[in-house]
């Protein structure tokens, strides 16, 4: 179990401390939602999340594999609802990896990323397609 705690510092920021390392980061609405967009604002968390999660599990693997996914980048484009309630509604992905397109671990790779805890705690209702670029 890890805790999380959040202190609200008014005018719609937050201050989160990750309570195992005491690392912080800090929120703040976004500027289309009566925020001034000077920080991540929850949902782009969750964008954040899945592209780290997609990142930290491929990671995992690769180090179990023998192989080196350093230089990987992941993006996440976060598309938000243009009706009632506000809402994430897409999450698409899209991860350039560093080797061939012919790698023999292309498929277990492309598994985990697509297995990542994220994206399996995120419902079905948020489309989420992840498109993979093998540039080695």
């Amino acid at each position: 179990m890890v805790q999380v705690s959040v202190k609200y510092t008014g005018e719609l920021h937050c201050d989160a401390t990750h309570g195992p390392s005491q690392a912080k980061i800090s929120t703040d609405a976004p500027s289309d939602n009566k925020g001034k967009g000077e920080a991540f604002s929850p949902t782009d968390l969750v964008a954040t999340a899945l592209a780290t999660c997609i990142s930290t599990t491929m990671g995992i693997k690769a180090e179990d594999l023998g192989v080196d996914l350093r230089g990987m980048t992941v993006s996440v484009q976060k598309e938000m609802s243009k009706d009632a309630p506000r809402r994430i509604v897409a999450l698409p992905s899209e991860v350039h990896i560093p080797l061939g397109p012919d790698h023999p671990h292309r498929e277990v790779l492309e598994q985990t990323a697509l297995n990542c805890p994220v994206h399996k705690s995120l419902p079905a209702e948020i489309h989420r397609p992840t498109r993979f670029f093998w540039e080695g």
